[in-house]
């Protein structure tokens, strides 16, 4: 029974798809009906999925999920381009640095064969090397040359012993620089082979006397360096280290001795080249094995390739053992930013 108010307003339809009845209005709270448009302002489900390709660059669907871009192909090429490029640099360098060597040798080949030196004093550098393989043949030179080793080596570790607690010393603590000072300076200008006879007269010819030369030839280069890089350390990280309350040992062990390694260093690679210069001399002169004796006696008797054959091979050694300590030199100073 009608009341006269019209109720049909607050009346839902029970399913969605039941159609109001004749001459009512839709109620205005029924849910829009599966499949029909969205209202204004209400962003669908899968409005994630449809955002525009420009702005990713990828294509999306909600049924095939993105997929990551392949990687370009021709990286593993591009690195070994790369190896080549470092290697041909290597040998390049290798090339250059060696370039001098081989001009040497080339002319010393030539000079002899042309007339242009006397192959009797002279002889080409191929002959040279044949009298060194006989004498590395036949046991000669394997024999002198760790006579001559033994001697060298042994001095030169005896002087670096010495050298570098003595110079820590005297540079660090002012007193005993102003005391053994003028001592060092008569000492260190007074050549080493005019001492021989010195020491020939008071250690016999034996062996003493020779590893004792090379030690007082060594000691100089490697105190006196190691005196100025104690001198020279950087006054501003001794202060700092002092001002942390670091002990004596602590701050020579983290200040002092890795800003004088550099300098010590300097002095070691001149002691290396000093110890074989001065015992070739020392053996010239009292010696019954080394390479000095070897290049001695083949000049008294002119066995001139075999005097050569010896000299490469005392250059030889010199180079190798200057290579060992800068390879030395650069593991201990790994701390240093390179310039």
């Amino acid at each position: 029974m009608s009341t006269g108010t019209d109720t049909t307003a607050l009346v839902t339809p029970k399913t969605a798809g039941t159609a109001p009845g004749a001459g009512t209005a839709p109620a205005a709270s029924v849910a829009p009906a599966a499949g029909t448009a969205p209202a204004a302002g209400v962003a669908p489900p899968d409005s994630a999925d449809a955002v525009p390709a420009a702005a990713t660059g990828v294509v999306r669907s909600p049924a095939h999920p993105a997929q990551p871009a392949a990687r370009a192909p021709g990286r593993p090429v591009g690195r070994a381009a790369a190896v080549g490029a470092s290697a041909l640099r290597r040998l390049g360098s290798a090339l250059l640095r060696s370039a001098a060597i081989i001009a040497l040798l080339a002319v010393w080949e030539a000079a002899p064969r042309l007339g242009l030196v006397d192959a009797t004093f002279l002889p080409p550098v191929s002959e040279v090397a044949r009298a060194w393989w006989e004498l590395l043949g036949d046991g000669q030179l394997a024999e002198h040359t760790q006579a001559s080793l033994v001697r060298s080596f042994g001095g030169f570790a005896i002087a670096v012993v010495i050298a570098v607690p003595l110079g820590l010393l005297i540079g660090w603590y002012r007193p005993v620089a102003v005391l053994l000072g003028p001592l060092l300076e008569v000492f260190r200008n007074t050549a080493a082979l005019a001492l021989l006879p010195v020491f020939v007269l008071l250690l016999g010819i034996g062996e003493t006397s020779k590893v004792s030369i090379v030690v007082y030839a060594c000691v100089w280069p490697i105190l006196l360096n190691t005196i100025s890089a104690v001198g020279n350390a950087d006054p501003t990280l001794v202060k700092l280290a002092r001002s942390m309350d670091l002990s004596t040992p602590r701050l020579f062990q983290k200040v002092i001795l890795p800003a004088s390694v550099p300098a010590i260093f300097t002095g070691i690679r001149l002691a290396g080249a000093v110890s074989i210069l001065v015992l070739v001399a020392a053996e010239m002169i009292g010696a019954k094995a080394g390479l000095g004796y070897l290049i001695n006696a083949s000049q008294f008797n002119f066995a001139i390739p075999q005097m050569y054959a010896g000299i490469v091979t005392i250059s030889a050694i010199g180079v190798a053992f200057n290579q060992l300590l800068v390879t030395v030199e650069r593991r201990l100073s790994l701390w240093r930013v390179p310039a």
